[in-house]
């Protein structure tokens, strides 16, 4: 069991929930059901100019519901209404959706649902209140604003925090219950200098309670980030050597996500297929792990949406794809276990958790001498990648995206006026010069800087 529970409402409701469905589908010819109930209280604001811009608090509960009539199909419902008389009109939902089910889509119980959870040291902190929020947020604004005369406005602020209860528990006596706490800030900055277009960048930082944010760091790093575009020129179209900041090469690598989801996979909409498993589609340096149970995920849980425990998953182990992720559904068509990977519905989606991407132990990279602090060679250095809904075809591996970066010529950062990146996921695997040694810590993931050959660059005028 997850180190964090606590008795909260939802674990409170444990036995509620279960009794009053079980005394409710008696009537009914059902075989078989299960539900994931979450509950949360959140407390959000943002600021302009000193002056409250939202000021947000809710408290939500819902379930899922989901029933397998006896000739075995699935229906599923969600309500938000956890009274006697809202959870039969649930039952009765899904037992009636389970008469149109689809039966070549079926999912079944994990097999894993009742095995012992990962321990997760993440202590649920309190709330200090949405006044206090607002306090903070409007301290920081004023801070940043006044960090250099050219930052004119933080057009995008935000701090958050939330509490929040997950629970599963199905008729076969699985039960998996976890309390998690997490805030959020945000600050994106906007400045001006006449005659010169405005330039903008910021900062996120996450952490499991508002007393823990480092506040101080992430007014510096938007404010630090934000001038460094502000001597900014237009670039040449051609190809280039590229260098990935940390947070550019997991936004690159989570827009291709499907090519390690199985789901995607047996819908026929992954760049790989079932027997690409075992091959090498990268370079043999490259390791990328999925993993939710990273000490730094502040937002890690011990088990999925089927109740499944996560785990460390290698999807590429010296670049080699050593694994899919799995749902229940799809862990029985590949013959494997389920990773833990999975949410709850008719049709089981499939999603990455947290991104661990490093070097292969005792593996040589191809250009050792890369380092994005003291190349002299000329480079593109890219902090963040644009329009990712837009410009990635994920099914395909291609990719056009406007970027945020700097041309790097002997040690001169100039901030790129505008430019678009262009290429294909798998080019960019197989061409990877150098992983750099350390790692960076960032909100959806760890990666080093990662050094990349040939890839082409479009300038705009």
């Amino acid at each position: 069991m997850d180190n964090s529970n606590k008795n909260t409402g939802l674990s409170l409701e444990r036995e509620y929930l279960r009794d009053t469905i079980h005394k409710n589908i008696k009537n009914l010819p059902i075989k078989q059901w299960d539900l994931g109930a979450s509950c949360s209280s959140d407390s959000s604001v943002q600021v302009d100019n000193g002056d409250a811009k939202q000021m947000k608090s809710s408290q939500k509960s819902s379930i899922t519901l989901r029933v397998w009539n006896r000739e075995g199909t699935l229906g599923i419902t969600s309500t938000s209404d956890l009274s006697e008389s809202g959870l039969l009109k649930a039952i009765n939902g899904a037992y009636q959706a389970s008469r149109l089910g689809n039966p070549n889509e079926i999912p079944q119980f994990s097999s894993l649902a009742k095995d012992p959870l990962p321990k997760l040291e993440r202590p649920v902190k309190d709330s200090i209140g949405i006044q206090n929020l607002f306090k903070l947020l409007k301290s920081a604004e004023a801070e940043l604003l006044h960090s250099h005369k050219a930052i004119k406005t933080i057009p995008y602020n935000g701090l958050a925090e939330a509490n929040y209860s997950r629970l599963y528990i199905n008729s076969d006596d699985a039960y998996r219950h976890l309390n998690r706490s997490q805030s959020t800030l945000y600050l994106y900055a906007r400045a001006e200098e006449e005659g010169r277009k405005p330039r903008s960048s910021g900062s996120i930082r996450v952490a499991l309670g508002t007393t823990e944010l480092d506040i101080n760091g992430c007014i510096k790093e938007a404010c630090r980030k934000t001038l460094s575009h502000l001597n900014y020129k237009p670039i040449e179209t051609g190809k280039y050597l590229v260098c990935f900041k940390p947070e550019a090469f997991l936004e690159l690598i989570n827009s291709f996500g499907s090519m390690f989801n199985a789901r995607s996979v047996l819908d026929g909409v992954s760049l790989t297929k079932k027997e690409n498993l075992g091959e090498l589609i990268s370079v043999p340096f490259l390791n990328i792990n999925d993993n939710c149970l990273h000490d730094a995920n502040v937002g890690a849980s011990s088990f999925d949406g089927e109740g499944t425990p996560t785990r460390n998953i290698p999807l590429i182990k010296a670049g080699v794809i050593e694994n899919f992720i799995h749902s229940e559904a799809t862990a029985r068509e590949f013959g494997v276990k389920p990773t833990g990977h999975a949410g709850l519905g008719a049709k089981v989606s499939v999603g990455l958790d947290w991104l661990e991407i490093g070097k292969t132990p005792g593996k040589l990279t191809k250009k050792q001498t890369l380092n994005y602090k003291s190349q002299s060679e000329r480079f593109i250095l890219i902090e963040g990648l644009n329009a990712l809904h837009a410009g990635v075809k994920a099914s395909q591996g291609s990719f056009s995206l406007p970027f945020d970066g700097w041309l790097v010529d002997n040690g001169e950062k100039i901030s790129i006026e505008a430019a678009t990146i262009a290429g294909d996921i798998r080019e960019v695997l197989r061409n990877i010069l150098h992983i750099e040694d350390n790692q960076t810590i960032t909100h959806h993931g760890i990666c080093p800087h990662i050094w990349v050959s040939n890839l082409s660059i479009t300038g705009e005028a």
